[in-house]
Formats: C-alpha cells, sequence, structure tokens
C-alpha cells in the first residue's frame, strides 16, 4: 500500500509520497514513487504513483525513454492537461500490454496516479488520473488530491486546508495527515519524498527525503499527539442520563 497527497495552492505546491510497498508481511522495501520531468526555465513537472509497481516503472520508462526517441514528449507537450493525457494513454497502453493472457489469474495490473506542475504559459495545474486513463483537475474548491490509503489523513486535510493556505501551513497539514496514516496503517512508512513548488518559478523550491530521524519531523508528531490529548482533556465531558 502507500499514501500519496498532493495540493495546489494560490502560492504554489505540495507533494508528498511514502516510500513503503507492502506484498505480505516478509515483502516489505523501499521504492520511489514521486517522479520529476523538468525544463530549465520553462517546466516542472512531478508524478506520483500507486497500486501495482510494475506497471508504474513501465509508465515512467516509457515516458523517460520517449523524451529522448519522439518528438512530442512530456517535456514538449504545451499543456498540463497534454501531459495528463499522454500519462493516461501510456498508462493504458503498460495496462493492456501486461495484462494480455493473464487476466483469469487475478492479477491486478491497475494504478493511480497524480500530476502536476507548471508549464510556461499557463497556471499551475494539478490532475488525478484513474485507473482508467482518464483524469479530473483540481480547483480552488478542491485544492487537493490523494491517492493510496487516503482514509486516515483525509480528516485533517478537509478541516484545515485551504487554497489560500500558506504554503509553509499546507506543508504542516500534509505531514500531519501523513503521520495519522502512519498511526493507523502499518503499509504507510518513512522515508517520505517531499517536493515543494513556488508559483512561476519553473524550479522545485524544495526537494527532499525525510527520514526516521528528521529532527522537525519527529518534532511535528511529538507535538501533535500531544495536542491532541491536551485538547481532548480540555473538552467538556457528554451530559449523560444515568439508568438507575
Amino acid at each position: 500500500m502507500t499514501y500519496c497527497v498532493a495540493m495546489k495552492l494560490d502560492s504554489g505546491m505540495i507533494f508528498l509520497s511514502d516510500s513503503r510497498t507492502n506484498a505480505g508481511v516478509d515483502h516489505i522495501a523501499t521504492f520511489q514513487k514521486m517522479y520529476f520531468f523538468t525544463k530549465q526555465d520553462e517546466r516542472v513537472l512531478v508524478m506520483m504513483s500507486a497500486g501495482n509497481l510494475a506497471t508504474t516503472q513501465s509508465i515512467v520508462s516509457l515516458l523517460n525513454a520517449r523524451i529522448k526517441d519522439a518528438e512530442y514528449n512530456i517535456l514538449t507537450v504545451k499543456s498540463l492537461y497534454e501531459a495528463a493525457e499522454m500519462v493516461g494513454q501510456t498508462m493504458r497502453e503498460v495496462v493492456a500490454r501486461d495484462a494480455q493472457g493473464q487476466q483469469s489469474q487475478g492479477v491486478d495490473f491497475s494504478c493511480s496516479l497524480i500530476l502536476g506542475g507548471q508549464i510556461r504559459g499557463e497556471g499551475m495545474r494539478l490532475f488525478n488520473i484513474y485507473p482508467q486513463g482518464n483524469f479530473i483537475e483540481a480547483t480552488c474548491d478542491t485544492p487537493y488530491f490523494q491517492i493510496g490509503e487516503s482514509k486516515y489523513g483525509k480528516p485533517i486535510l478537509d478541516r484545515a486546508l485551504r487554497f489560500n493556505t500558506s504554503l509553509e501551513e499546507a506543508l504542516k497539514c500534509g505531514l500531519i495527515s501523513f503521520d495519522s496514516t502512519m498511526k493507523s496503517n502499518l503499509s504507510v512508512g518513512l522515508p517520505l519524498d517531499m517536493a515543494v513548488y513556488r508559483v512561476d518559478q519553473f524550479a522545485l523550491h524544495v526537494r527532499q527525503r525525510l527520514y526516521e530521524d528528521d529532527g522537525y519531523l519527529t518534532n511535528l508528531r511529538q507535538q501533535w499527539s500531544e495536542g491532541l490529548k491536551n485538547l481532548m482533556a480540555s473538552l467538556p465531558p457528554p451530559a449523560l442520563n444515568r439508568l438507575d
């Protein structure tokens, strides 16, 4: 399992993904799930994946190979919409190829992807690409997308995240969302990959991997846990009618 979240805010974008894969209790490994397609001073595209690892790695390999071999590729498309279309088509191509003759074996070749960033000439855009290859785009009303094990980290984002939230506050929300998910699901785990993009910069502001011993992450998780306990203790008790 995995967990990825991406946010499109008025001041920039945030991308967070875990790196744990789990094919059973004795098959846990670390794999990158965040990928970058960049051209200096022109475009920054970030893609994150959840689902079948072989499928997502094939999609990334094909996209990179076509940067070298094809004139029309993810670094030459004129818009992020075209990039999302290309990624969706590549996904369908890989699944159709790998699933041939294996449908009866119960193998799930599907994956979900998030693609976001900015291409010079248009604003920032963020897409959630479904396993079928179609997609939806983030809006001011819905400024974030999740894929993978999303249910545990969703409440904090729904309560605290808005389109005009600062990048710093949004990053805290994202990391707390991950902490809640990791606390409740062992198939999501450290290290975390993090990328921060500031609007109209056409270069990543932050690209970092956070490990178990990261001081800020450790402190944030401890303060959040203690804060919840203290808040719970300060709330008034419910009025219960005793049954005599």
